[in-house]
């Protein structure tokens, strides 16, 4: 197919954005109603979109539209197309004066809390003017946060089994948990304390924190107990927090968290060493995918915070 001759004289990326659309809200009204436009002029725009290409891109039912493999194919690649579009006009803005600019990335909660909290912060005094978006979610959403253009770089930790063949991974360290108590717990006023005593506490714990091969779970066999029930199961770290505040609860919080969150200060580290995570924190970007300057500064940041966290 000759570019000139079928698709760079009729094909428009507003079409292209038209099409985003309708794909995105499943209708051609609701289409129009984000695009601030009619719906016959949406229609019509698919409607020649599909001639130019000479194939089916949606199909229409009771309930709205949904993408043909057609139009599935040409969604993904659009969706990259005005990611490189949005990041060329970042790039541009960055270039012209590197205190401005947007950057986007995303990390597991605990993560925010600590390594991305304290890259925003060298960030922004290094770039005032930096628009930083972010993104909170599980490791399995990172990769999707990556692969649908919302973010540029993702601070996560490695999943189980084989890696995910269009991602570039690069481990920064293994992570270690510490048990932690408010400073008015009894604990708090102990100097030694051994996990065998904390084995009938009330934990609050991720629920992937009290499974086999976790440091509180491996600390717990280590010294030929089982892992004792745990009260509370969430992934939330400002729950923790909550709930560390109003009573006898313990926990176990990254040390990537107490190293460069705010917290630490409230809180009591117990002496109990844990076995370090067996999977690692890692950096992930997409492969193939060009980085804004902003993401490249991010990600200098980042391995340069993460020196101190592999002497813990």
């Amino acid at each position: 197919m000759d570019w000139t001759d079928r698709i760079g004289r009729r094909l428009k990326p507003r079409d292209l954005h038209v099409f985003l659309a309708v794909a995105e809200t499943g209708s051609m009204a609701k289409a129009a109603e984000m695009l601030a436009c009619s719906r016959p002029v949406v229609s019509k725009t698919v409607a020649d979109l599909e001639a130019t290409l000479g194939v089916k891109l949606l199909d229409r039912m009771t309930r709205g539209v949904e993408p043909t493999r057609y139009g599935r194919a040409l969604l993904s690649r659009s969706v990259a197309v005005f990611d490189e579009l949005r990041k060329s006009v970042k790039e541009i803005e960055f270039l012209a004066d590197p205190g401005s600019g947007e950057l986007r990335f995303s990390c597991l909660e605990p993560l925010m809390a600590g390594i991305g909290s304290a890259a925003i912060a060298r960030l922004s005094r290094q770039y005032p003017r930096l628009v930083f978006r972010t993104e909170l979610g599980n490791a399995d959403a990172q990769v999707k946060f990556l692969r649908n253009r919302k973010c540029e770089v993702s601070i996560t930790r490695r999943l189980p089994g084989p890696r995910e063949p269009d991602m570039e991974e690069e481990e920064l360290f293994h992570e270690r948990l510490r048990i932690v108590v408010s400073l008015e717990s009894p604990w708090a006023r102990r100097r030694k304390v051994s996990i065998r005593d904390l084995a009938h506490e009330q934990w609050i714990l991720a629920p992937h924190e009290a499974e086999p091969g976790a440091p509180i779970f491996e600390g717990f066999r280590a010294t030929d107990l089982a892992m004792p029930p745990v009260n509370i199961l969430s992934y939330s770290l400002s729950l923790r927090y909550s709930l560390l505040a109003s009573g006898p609860f313990i926990t176990a919080i990254r040390a990537s968290a107490l190293a460069f969150g705010p917290m630490k200060k409230y809180l009591t580290v117990l002496p109990i060493e844990l076995p370090p995570w067996q999977r690692p924190t890692i950096m992930m970007t997409l492969k193939d995918r060009s980085l804004s300057p902003a993401a490249e500064a991010f990600i200098n940041c980042v391995r340069d915070l993460c020196k101190s966290l592999r002497t813990r």
